[in-house]
C-alpha cells in the first residue's frame, strides 16, 4: 500500500469545506460540522436569523459557534508530522534537513518525522519509531474518532437546548394562563 495515501486522506479531513485550506481556528456549529472561524463568520456576515450550515444546509435561528479544540489539536499533530506540501521535494518525498535522506519514519516520543540515519542516532536510539504510513493512519483514525465524538456531543447539546427551550415555553404559557 502506498504510504502517502493515508497522509493525503488525513490532509483532506483537516480541510475547511468553505476555503478548502487546512483549518485555521476551527469551530463547530449547531449541526456538528466544523469550519475556520473566519470562514463561518464571513459566511454568516449580515445575517440576523436563519443561520445555515454551508455543508448540510441545516438552519437555526441563532448564531452559535464553539471552538473545536480536538480538531485544532489534530491539526497541530498533522503539522508536526510535516504534512504540509511546501516541504515536499521533487520525487514526492520529504528530506531530513540534517542527513538529506527521505523522512520515512515517525518518532512517537518526539512526534516528528525522521530518516533511517536519525533512527540509528543516539538521540532516537531508545525512542519508539514506526513507519510514517502507520503513524499517519493512526492519526487519521484518531482524528475521525474525535470528529465523530464531537458531532455526537454537538447533536446531544442541540437536542437538549431544543428540549429546554420547549420546557421554558410551556412554563411561561402555564404561568400566563394562571395569571390571566
Amino acid at each position: 500500500m502506498d504510504a502517502r495515501k493515508p497522509v493525503e486522506n488525513l490532509r483532506d479531513e483537516a480541510r475547511c469545506s468553505i476555503c478548502l485550506e487546512i483549518f485555521q481556528d476551527p469551530v463547530s456549529i449547531h449541526c456538528g460540522h466544523s469550519f475556520c472561524q473566519s470562514c463561518i463568520t464571513q459566511t454568516w456576515e449580515g445575517l440576523t436569523t436563519n443561520f445555515f450550515c454551508p455543508q448540510c444546509r441545516e438552519t437555526v435561528s441563532w448564531k452559535r459557534v464553539r471552538r473545536n479544540w480536538e480538531l485544532a489539536n489534530m491539526i497541530e499533530a498533522a503539522k508536526r508530522l510535516n504534512l504540509q506540501r511546501d516541504r515536499v521535494v521533487e520525487g514526492g518525498e520529504n528530506l531530513c534537513e540534517e542527513h538529506q535522506e527521505p523522512l520515512k519514519l515517525f518518532c512517537q516520543d518526539d512526534k516528528s518525522l525522521i530518516c533511517v540515519v536519525c533512527d540509528r542516532s543516539k538521540v532516537h536510539r531508545d525512542h519508539f519509531v514506526v513507519p510514517m504510513g502507520e503513524a499517519a493512519q493512526e492519526y487519521k483514525v484518531r482524528g475521525l474518532w474525535v470528529l465523530d465524538r464531537i458531532k455526537d456531543h454537538t447533536v446531544g447539546a442541540h437536542q437538549f437546548s431544543w428540549a429546554e427551550g420547549g420546557r421554558r415555553k410551556e412554563e411561561h404559557l402555564l404561568l400566563s394562563h394562571r395569571g390571566g
